[in-house]
């Protein structure tokens, strides 16, 4: 007698009533008697399996219709298990992080990527020829996204990202607190515009990184600074920008093109830098 039978009695219990036996878990069809029918008579089936996640099905020939069953123990176990691993690699990928921030010497200036931006560098370090851009969740390091010479983005493997921010500025209770996507749109805001402005590094975490920014500064207003992906089938900038500030209860901005710039500018920075180089000409 196993747990998985037990359990799937109970689950033939609720619907028939009790039942002074155990189900047979041998993956045939076996047939029984439904309390209050008639004595002799065996409108009852069930089937029951315990190999892998115990499954079963049971129903009444007499009253029509079936259920399903399954055991959710090794599913959950399986679950918890998973998590626990991912849990181990993120505390391992923490430690790593932070001995590589704390190793780390402060951005060249002239860097490929800042120049390509147009942005100073802003307490990023840099590791060989890689920008590391911090990232943290409830104000602890977490883990870094790399930026090489050509802008190829990568975030440390194993480590925690969902949820996470790289922060430019310092958050005070009077101060509007933007959020956009990546940490170029980021500088840019706070360069030009003097915003504090928190980088959620890509579309699909402005929802927790936002939510996560209203529990830590409950009182805070706060402002999606959203991409704008026109040439992109169903704006996904947009609509992510615009989903995170319903969720937090902000305001949404989103860049205004003036005459003659080109679609495939999607973001604030691109805004700012199509600006100054057509000021300059």
């Amino acid at each position: 007698m196993t747990d998985a039978t037990i359990l799937f009695r109970d689950a033939l219990q609720a619907v028939y009533g009790p039942l002074d036996w155990l189900p047979l878990p041998d993956g045939t069809i076996h047939r029984f008697r439904v309390p209050d029918d008639k004595p002799g008579t065996l409108n009852g089936w069930y089937v029951l399996y315990l190999d892998g996640i115990a499954s079963g099905a049971f129903g009444s020939w007499k009253a029509g219709g079936a259920s399903t069953w399954c055991s959710r123990e090794p599913v959950d176990q399986a679950r918890h298990q998973r998590e626990a691993e991912q849990h181990q690699r993120q505390q391992q990928t923490t430690k790593l992080v932070n001995r590589w921030w704390r190793n780390a010497r402060r951005a060249a200036p002239d860097h490929p990527y800042l120049v390509a931006k147009g942005v100073r560098s802003y307490g990023l370090r840099q590791r060989g020829a890689d920008l590391l851009v911090p990232l943290y969740l409830d104000g602890r390091l977490v883990n870094l996204q790399r930026i090489a010479p050509d802008g190829a983005k990568r975030f440390l493997p194993g480590g925690r990202v969902k949820g996470t921010y790289s922060p430019l500025g310092i958050i005070e209770p009077s101060s509007v607190l933007c959020i956009c996507e990546g940490w170029a749109t980021a500088a840019s805001l706070h360069q030009h515009g003097g915003y504090v402005v928190a980088a959620a590094m890509n579309a699909g975490n402005l929802i927790p990184a936002a939510m996560g920014l209203r529990s830590r500064y409950p009182g805070q207003a706060i402002v999606i600074a959203g991409d704008d992906d026109r040439l992109t089938d169903g704006n996904p900038g947009r609509k992510a920008a615009n989903a995170a500030a319903a969720a937090v209860g902000g305001q949404v901005a989103f860049p205004e093109w003036p005459e003659g710039a080109p679609d495939d500018l999607t973001d604030f920075n691109d805004l700012a830098n199509w600006k100054l180089a057509n000021v300059q000409a």
